[in-house]
């Protein structure tokens, strides 16, 4: 099967796009980059609870391929998960709740930063495990394999190049593969697993490449343009939803900050490489291209801005108003009964 090379964007890939979802791909980007910002303050007061793994600069990643999805369909995270569950559509008052430890938290406190899940809103969670998302997003793509629901119900796993050398990625691309599962592969190659980089712990400078041993298109893409991303993710999805099994997304993207809060990348990282990609910042390219094109005025993107730091501003009110978990929640959620699990019954 031959093998797609780097997708560039097509010249009418943003008129293509309506206003409202224009406006929702700022919006969203947007937030998760204050979110982001914001929790590594919150986390330097000594009010999160835990570390913050923040992925500002990757924004483009999550919103380019959850503006196709519903809460019908799956997503599996990793540890650097905000940007995931808000471009999923969770809520910013109980993301900032839990990471604080808050009883008004997603997950009740319990989960903190690394752990956040919705099913509601079919985020499977983040996972501090690297790599062991994948397969829950393939058990998702099996369930509407089996269920006959690939038209309306996807899996989508998120993992980051250091995930692509653990074998469970691979047992799970050949097992989607074999069963044609409606299954997207999306890693978030920003370089660095930690601080090690893709360059020196992986066998290839085209990841992508990987998925033709295991019989699926494989595409690298820009992943600092969501144009890119919505584009190529666009065509995986619909591949996935007709039935025609999975595809590998290998989004070329960055982190403008270290592994976690604590972590100074400038130890293993060239101020050369920082700068080039902070010119290439995904707001700053959606910016330029939607007011140069007379899509979205920059008053218009100024209000949204603005209203985006009022949110902000509420969720952390709310989080350092709300309560500590009782101790009676330690005995709470720590089994499952199946029979009853909100997955049985969707």
């Amino acid at each position: 099967m031959p093998r797609k090379k780097q997708k560039n964007i097509i010249n009418n890939t943003v008129e293509e796009i309506n206003p409202a979802k224009l406006e929702w791909l700022y919006t969203t980007m947007y937030k998760i980059r204050r979110f982001e910002e914001t929790m590594l303050e919150q986390t330097f007061k000594g009010n999160a609870m835990g570390v913050t793994h923040p992925s500002d600069g990757q924004e483009a990643v999550p919103v380019g391929i959850c503006a196709h999805l519903t809460d019908k369909d799956w997503i599996g995270s990793t540890h650097r998960g905000h940007g995931h569950c808000i471009a999923k559509g969770l809520e910013i008052n109980r993301m900032m709740a839990e990471i604080m430890g808050r009883a008004t938290g997603q997950c009740h406190g319990k989960g903190g930063s690394m752990h956040i899940a919705d099913f509601s809103k079919g985020m499977l969670g983040a996972n501090a495990i690297v790599g062991a998302s994948i397969p829950l997003a393939v058990g998702a793509g099996l369930t509407s394999k089996y269920r006959g629901t690939e038209k309306e119900s996807i899996g989508v796993a998120f993992f980051g190049d250091g995930a692509t050398s653990q074998g469970i990625l691979h047992e799970s691309m050949n097992l989607a593969s074999i069963w044609k599962l409606p299954v997207i592969f999306a890693c978030e190659n920003n370089g660095y697993a930690e601080a090690t980089p893709s360059w020196y712990a992986v066998s290839t400078d085209d990841i992508a490449s990987r998925a033709e041993g295991y019989g699926m298109p494989g595409l690298q893409v820009d992943g600092m343009d969501v144009f890119a991303v919505y584009e190529a993710a666009g065509e995986a999805i619909n591949r996935a939803r007709s039935g025609e099994g999975p595809m590998f997304l290998e989004l070329k993207t960055y982190r403008y900050h270290g592994h976690f809060h604590a972590d100074d990348p400038k130890k293993y990282r060239k101020q050369e490489e920082e700068d080039y990609y902070k010119n290439r910042d995904c707001l700053k390219l959606f910016e330029k291209r939607v007011t140069k094109n007379g899509l979205i005025k920059g008053e218009r993107l100024k209000e949204i801005r603005k209203m985006i730091e009022e949110e902000i501003v509420e969720a952390i009110e709310f989080a350092l108003t709300s309560p500590m978990p009782d101790e009676k929640e330690l005995y709470k959620d720590v089994y499952v009964n199946y029979s009853n699990s909100v997955l049985g019954l969707r």
